[in-house]
């Protein structure tokens, strides 16, 4: 049953068909991970959900895992492979919740994940986006991540992947809901017309950095994000695609390449432009010394410039936050990513009543 609240004067009421939340799962064979990713979704305190399921072309049987599913849930099988890109805007179109909650098929949430996200959306004026902690689901302690950041010469990571969890003290006193770049995808949750109105992600990226490049747009058309301390879930992380296998090395590296190119604004990005191409050489030297790493980097750097023409023609004339304002969210400091560390900010505007 649909949940639904009282309208305030002038508004309408909102309709008791209509999710708050859609939950979009992308699988591409999911293996024996994607039966417990929808149990954990089943699970949740917040009901007013729906599921879509977004299968893209599995051949392992996944599907076929999957228990009894109530009326919230769907599946539609894509038939072949579309990538995480293009697979979520799928499932976006199909959904009609007010939010989107993203989860990969190899993620588990904690009970409380939706309604803690919910709650994050209130804590700031214009919220777009909000983010998981995100929990190595095979290794207990350790942190999968806590937002993406984003450095002024192009480079994005994930805060304090592989990190010890607590290792500054207790985590209740370590980790606080802040405010980040843009949420990972393995646990992003967004506004859903905010979504549609700009293209959802990039379906050429394939997969790698379509977060990044979103958070990137969503920022740049206003909104900012909230990173949630309890909002959890376990990820495997890489547990479909392979960590650091040729083919996340190849996306991920074309990837920064068309994020750096197609969303930094036209002052900062002939500022920092020569930091990005210095960074870029450095990781083509570095590849020839990382088993693996070489073939792929280099492949990435090729395509990634001689997709330059296209991607800048995906430019935004104009933006709707100040290049100081950007600059605030971005992380100056080389250290922060090389230490692969927590850059977030404290929330600005934060609401002290909700």
């Amino acid at each position: 049953m649909r949940s639904s609240t009282l309208a305030k004067a002038g508004e309408q009421p909102e309709d008791p068909n209509i999710p708050k939340i859609s939950v979009i799962i992308v699988n591409y064979n999911g293996g024996q991970w994607l039966a417990r990713c929808v149990d954990s979704i089943a699970l949740q305190s917040f009901t007013d959900f729906e599921c879509i399921l977004v299968d893209n072309g599995s051949t392992d049987g996944s599907l076929g895992t999957l228990p009894d599913l109530d009326d919230r849930f769907q599946i539609i099988e894509a038939g072949e492979n579309l990538g995480f890109a293009a697979g979520n805007n799928l499932g976006a179109r199909k959904a009609s919740g007010e939010w989107l909650a993203l989860l990969n098929p190899d993620a588990f949430a904690h009970v409380d994940w939706l309604e803690k996200l919910l709650y994050a959306t209130t804590l700031a004026p214009n919220v777009t986006m909000v983010g998981s902690t995100q929990y190595m689901a095979l290794e207990p302690g350790i942190y999968d991540g806590v937002g993406d950041f984003y450095h002024v010469s192009g480079i994005a990571w994930r805060g304090k992947h592989g990190h010890p969890v607590g290792q500054h003290g207790d985590i209740e006193h370590v980790l606080e809901t802040a405010e980040v770049f843009a949420p990972c995808g393995a646990g992003a949750f967004y506004h859903r017309d905010t979504y549609i109105r700009l293209g959802g992600f990039d379906e050429r990226f394939f997969c790698y950095h379509e977060d990044v490049d979103l958070g990137f747009r969503l920022r740049l058309d206003g909104g900012i994000c909230i990173q949630s301390a309890e909002a959890k879930i376990d990820h495997v992380s890489s547990g479909i695609s392979g960590r650091a296998s040729e083919f996340a090395v190849y996306h991920g590296t074309r990837n920064r390449i068309w994020t750096f190119v197609k969303n930094m604004p036209g002052g900062l990005l002939a500022l920092f432009a020569p930091t990005h191409i210095l960074l870029n050489i450095a990781f083509l030297i570095w590849s020839l010394f990382r088993k693996g790493r070489a073939r792929p980097t280099w492949r990435g750097v090729r395509d990634g410039i001689t997709g330059l023409p296209d991607i800048w023609r995906s430019r935004e004339a104009s933006h709707n936050i100040k290049p100081g304002q950007l600059l605030r969210i971005m992380t100056l400091n080389p250290l922060k990513f090389l230490m692969r560390d927590d850059a977030s900010v404290p929330i600005k505007n934060r609401r002290t009543q909700i």
